[in-house]
């Protein structure tokens, strides 16, 4: 590539906009007027697809947004610097240093290359200095060229510093017997870009000044080049400075690991080069994290706070499920709308008794007719069916976080054991945490060599399902029994007196409290349970009203957390919960309450209670406008079985943006400090 940027395309404290948009639109406008793109318009909604999907602001004041669009011609470069900067989504505030990088649709490593290349110089003080000073386009252009490699020939790249040359001998703390240590690493963002390879070059760094063996994997997005076996089998430690899954993560098995996000890669990449020392040292517990071993006298740094592990744990469980949440409540929603509300009747019977070529004849109760029926029997029953996968998905991946491969299996059980027992994903959560640590405990055990071999496959998944399931089972299922017999007594007390409005607030309260869980369960079992014995023909009466308040009450969750994610304050949630969002869209329309369990389960204790603000409000607002509901499910798609539905609409909208509004509020100014410290190293086996 050559001459990828030219003055042409350098704004230097120009006012581009207030906002990214703007800014990236501006840019794309230099791009195309300089011929190197055939549309501004088209350039800029493939650059702007590229940022909704992740923010590109990166700590520094620093953004770079890019994309690989067919209006592009010619590989390009486009700089701005800013005055005042533009919030593009970074931790530490707006960037007034932005870079669009313009690739043509089939240029993918040519694109990377250029990215790789800016990235890898972005994390270098002096070149973004030298940006911030330069007093011309032309400047820029040198600078930039320089660091990219499109230096004229005889220019040396000054604005990139080369890496410190290695020291004479190892710090003692940093050898393993006598000699310095050897440490492997992989570096992972979830674009697989920037991030990536700015991790990959600040440990490669650190190692070389700190004198030892480093040898790094990014991990791209465009694939990677996988370490040499023979490097790996000789390395002393792993680090995994990753925010997504490990390739081929069996090839390191055996090795002494330290986890972090890529982020930590880049900020403390010395710092994660002695934990993985201190890892490798400690021969007895080779799979212990970085804050275990500086427990034992490291000069590690100092150890999480347990939340923010946990934190992580949870993330990791919650990635996993979604693909369970977001394809079974979609197909549920489906079925409501070609089999109709009452489609959850006789489903099963549909789809076992009838086919394309044998519709139903009986209870026909779809919009569509005997076809509806039939084919919303089997959207029903899928989803359905994927849904019950769900708790299981998040305990076995919460103790896959925990203890890898040998914590899925006790995972799943323990998960499966709080469906037995009622517990909903509360109980799944605590079902992985036991099933993972108690696998990750076993897999620290040394035992002899002629077991060594059946521990992954036999004895940790034995042993892991038999105490974590046993423990779910001995002490659970009684207290979950007797709190489901309390609540529903109280609330059929409280239904028989005049505090109508009351038992909504209650309803909704209960509905949002663990989101599918035993709470849940209890007030829409209650809710049902009334309107299956209703014995009046008044579509006013008490049970229609109490299912109105209970549906309404149960899409505010997930409403909410879509509502918030993706239009109110995207920079609040990760880029996965922005994804999860747009899901929960129509989850939350169809009564589906689990499509906010990514958001809960990630971050409960600012979630839970925010929802369960709108669901009060919901709730006791449904009372007091006597909505009523003959349909036991199904949201806005069974509108036509609620009277008044203008009623039910304006409930639903004033509990989600009240729980919107809340939860927002809770992640700006409540314990902020815990969050950041989520990317931090958690235990976890090779």
């Amino acid at each position: 590539m050559s001459d990828t940027i030219t003055p042409s395309l350098v704004s230097l404290d120009e006012d581009l906009g207030s906002d990214k948009a703007a800014v990236v639109r501006s840019l794309a406008a230099r791009v195309a007027a300089t011929g190197r793109a055939r549309d501004a318009e088209a350039l800029f909604a493939d650059a702007w697809a590229r940022e909704q999907k992740d923010e590109t602001g990166l700590p520094g004041g620093i953004a770079i947004p890019h994309a690989k669009s067919s209006a592009v011609t010619e590989a390009s470069l486009a700089f701005a610097r800013l005055a005042p900067g533009v919030d593009f989504g970074a931790d530490d505030g707006p960037a007034d240093l932005v870079f669009l990088i313009a690739a043509p649709e089939g240029a993918a490593e040519e694109h990377l290359a250029v990215l790789s290349k800016l990235a890898r110089s972005l994390m270098q003080d002096d070149f973004t200095s030298s940006l911030r000073a330069a007093a011309s386009a032309e400047e820029v252009v040198r600078i930039v060229r320089a660091a990219i490699g499109e230096a004229p020939a005889g220019t040396a790249p000054a604005a990139a510093p080369a890496a410190a040359a290695p020291a004479a001998s190892a710090d003692t703390r940093l050898q393993i017997d006598g000699r310095p240590a050897r440490i492997v690493a992989v570096t992972a963002c979830a674009t697989g870009i920037a991030h990536t390879f700015m991790a990959a070059d600040a440990l490669t760094a650190a190692g070389a000044e700190e004198g030892i063996e480093l040898t790094v994997e990014p991990q791209g997005s465009s694939g990677y080049k996988a370490l040499p076996q023979d490097v790996i089998d000789n390395a002393d430690a792993v680090i995994f400075a990753v925010d997504v899954d490990v390739r081929e993560p069996q090839r390191f098995g055996g090795k002494p690991v330290v986890r972090s996000g890529v982020k930590r890669g880049i900020e403390a990449p010395a710092a994660l080069i002695s934990e993985a020392v201190a890892a490798a040292r400690d021969s007895k517990s080779a799979r212990v994290s970085a804050a275990a071993a500086s427990s034992e006298g490291s000069s590690a740094a100092p150890p999480t706070s347990w939340p923010a592990r946990i934190q992580r744990i949870l993330l990791t469980g919650v990635s996993y499920m979604i693909p369970f949440v977001a394809g079974g409540g979609l197909l549920i929603a489906l079925g409501f709308l070609l089999g109709g509300y009452n489609v959850t009747d006789n489903a099963g019977t549909v789809i076992i008794q009838n086919s394309l070529w044998n519709l139903p004849t009986d209870d026909i109760t779809s919009p569509l007719g005997p076809l509806g029926q039939y084919l919303g029997s089997v959207a029903f029953m899928i989803g359905s069916t994927s849904m019950g996968f769900l708790v299981s998905a998040l305990a076995g991946y919460i103790a896959f976080a925990i203890a890898d491969r040998p914590g899925i299996a006790p995972g799943f059980v323990a998960g499966a054991v709080a469906v037995l027992m009622n517990a909903g994903f509360i109980g799944g959560i605590i079902g992985g945490l036991l099933a993972g640590f108690i696998a990750w405990w076993l897999g620290r055990l040394n035992p002899p060599r002629w077991l060594r071999g059946l521990m992954p496959v036999v004895i940790i998944p034995l042993l892991g399902s038999i105490v974590a399931s046993g423990l779910m089972l001995l002490f659970l299922g009684r207290p979950i029994a007797s709190l489901m017999e309390l609540l529903n007594d109280g609330l059929t007390n409280l239904a028989g007196t005049s505090g109508i409005v009351l038992v909504g607030v209650i309803l909704g309260l209960m509905m949002c409290f663990d989101l599918g869980g035993p709470v849940n369960k209890v007030a829409y079992a209650f809710a049902t349970a009334g309107l299956a014995s209703a014995s009046t023909g008044d579509i006013h009466a008490v049970p229609f009203l109490i299912m109105g308040a209970v549906m309404a009450a149960g899409m505010v969750p997930p409403l909410a957390m879509a509502l918030a994610s993706t239009v109110l304050a995207k920079n609040a949630f990760t880029p996965v919960e922005r994804e999860n969002g747009k899901a929960a869209w129509l989850l939350g329309a169809a009564f589906i309450s689990e499509g906010a369990i990514p958001f809960a389960a990630a971050d409960p204790l600012r979630v839970i209670p925010a929802s369960m603000v709108g669901g009060a409000v919901t709730g006791g607002l449904s009372m007091a406008l006597g909505v009523s509901s003959l349909a036991p499910h199904g949201g806005i798609f069974v509108l036509f079985a609620i009277d008044p539905w203008w009623g039910f609409v304006l409930a639903v909208l004033a509990g989600t943006v009240a729980t919107a509004l809340v939860v927002i509020a809770l992640k700006k100014w409540v314990g902020r400090k815990e969050l950041a410290e989520a990317e931090a190293p958690v235990p976890v086996a090779a």
